[in-house]
C-alpha cells in the first residue's frame, strides 16, 4: 500500500503544472498573502550587467519583503530575473571566458547574498541589436558558454540552485540559439509568447493567442513557438508557457468590423493592465469584447481603437493545453498589471480542476 502511495505521489509531482511570475523589485512589498500562497515561482524583475558584472539595485526593504514572502510560503522558490527589454550587457559579458567568469561569479554572489534560489537570464535577444543593446553573430555560441558557466558557478553554492531563461516566442530565437544544448544547463524554459504581434506592425492582431486565429495577417502564436522549441531540442516538461497580464492596442483602424485584422494607423502600442482593462474597457466605454474561437482568444474593438489582450477564459485553455501537451507550467508578465490577483486566480485553479 505504502509503495502504492509513493506511485502516485510521484505521479502528482511530475503532473503538478507550475505557476511562476514576474515580479517588479519594488511591488514585493505589496503582494497579497493569498497571491503568493498560489506561486511557486516569483522571478523578481531585474537586475542588470554593467561591465561584465551582474549588480541588482535591490533597494529599501527588500529583505524585509523576501523574508515576508518565505515565512507566507516557505516553499516558494524565489529568482532574479537579469536582464529585460532594452537590457545592454549579454553580448559583451558573453564574449570572453574572462568577461564570462565575471557576470557569473556576481551573479551567483548575489544568489548567495540574497539567499535567493537562483538566476533568470531575459537577454532580449542574442545576435539582434534591438532597441540600443549590443549584438554579435557570435552571441549564438556564447549563450550557450554563458548559461554553462553560470550553471557551474550556481552549482557551487550548493544543490538546488535553479538556472532559467525567458526565451522569445517565436523562429528567431530558435534560430540564433543553440537550444538542444543550452537546455541541459535549465531548470526550464520560460517562452515570452506575448508582443507576438504589435510593436512592430500596423496591422491589428492577437499578441498572444494560443493558435493563429481567424484574421491574423501573420501566423505568431503559442502553438507554433511551443513546436519550434521541441523541434529545437527542448523536452516539453521544460518548456513553460508565458502568458500577458496587460493588452496592446491599435488605434485609428481602418475598415470597421470587428477590427481583427485590419489596417492601423499605430503599430500596436503597450495598453492597460488587466485591472484597467476590466474597469475601464470590457464590454465598457463604447468597447465590445469579441471571442476569436480558431485563436482561442479575445479582443476588443470601439470603431477605431483595437485591443489584445488574455481573459479568464483563454487562460483556461491555455491550462489545458499545457496540460495536454505534457509542458511544465504558466508564467506570466508582470504581478503589477493585475494587483488583485484575477487572472492569477484563474491559472491557479484551472490547473486545480
Amino acid at each position: 500500500m505504502q509503495n502504492d502511495w509513493n506511485k502516485e505521489r510521484r505521479l502528482e509531482v511530475m503532473n503538478k503544472k507550475k505557476v511562476i511570475g514576474y515580479v517588479g523589485t519594488r511591488d514585493l512589498g505589496r503582494m497579497r498573502e493569498e497571491d503568493i500562497r498560489k506561486l511557486d515561482v516569483i522571478n523578481i524583475a531585474f537586475g542588470h550587467i554593467r561591465e561584465n558584472e551582474t549588480v541588482w539595485e535591490d533597494g529599501t526593504g527588500t529583505e524585509e519583503n523576501l523574508e515576508r514572502i518565505r515565512r507566507i510560503h516557505p516553499e516558494i522558490r524565489i529568482i532574479l530575473s537579469i536582464g529585460g527589454w532594452s537590457a545592454d550587457g549579454f553580448s559583451q559579458a558573453a564574449m570572453t571566458e574572462g568577461s564570462r567568469e565575471k557576470a557569473a561569479k556576481s551573479a551567483a554572489e548575489l544568489v548567495a547574498a540574497h539567499k535567493l534560489d537562483g538566476i533568470d537570464i531575459d537577454w532580449e535577444y542574442p545576435c539582434f541589436a534591438l532597441a540600443g543593446i549590443a549584438a554579435d553573430m557570435r552571441d549564438k555560441e556564447n549563450f550557450t558558454l554563458f548559461l554553462a558557466k553560470l550553471r557551474q558557478e550556481l552549482d557551487a553554492l550548493g544543490s538546488g540552485k535553479m538556472l532559467t531563461i525567458a526565451a522569445g516566442g517565436d523562429t528567431y530565437f530558435t534560430l540564433h540559439t543553440d537550444m538542444a544544448q543550452v537546455q541541459r544547463y535549465l531548470d526550464y524554459v520560460q517562452l515570452m509568447t506575448y508582443d507576438l504581434q504589435g510593436g512592430f506592425v500596423k496591422v491589428t492582431g492577437h499578441h498572444a493567442s494560443l493558435y493563429p486565429g481567424t484574421a491574423n495577417l501573420f501566423d505568431v502564436c503559442v502553438d507554433k513557438a511551443v513546436k519550434a522549441f521541441l523541434e529545437a531540442g527542448v523536452p516539453a516538461e521544460k518548456l513553460i508557457v508565458g502568458v500577458p497580464f496587460y493588452a496592446r492596442l491599435w488605434k485609428e483602424v481602418k475598415g470597421g468590423g470587428d477590427g481583427l485584422g485590419r489596417e492601423a494607423g499605430t503599430v500596436g502600442m503597450g495598453g492597460p493592465g488587466y485591472r484597467e482593462l476590466a474597469r475601464d474597457y470590457i464590454d465598457k466605454n463604447g468597447y465590445k469584447r469579441y471571442w476569436d474561437d480558431a485563436g482561442k482568444a479575445p479582443y476588443l474593438f470601439n470603431g477605431d481603437c483595437f485591443i489584445s489582450y488574455d481573459d479568464g477564459e483563454s487562460l483556461r485553455i491555455k491550462a489545458d493545453y499545457v496540460r495536454e501537451k505534457g509542458l511544465g507550467g504558466i508564467m506570466f508578465w508582470e504581478y503589477g498589471c493585475d494587483p488583485e490577483g484575477i487572472l492569477l486566480n484563474d491559472i491557479y485553479e484551472a490547473f486545480r480542476a
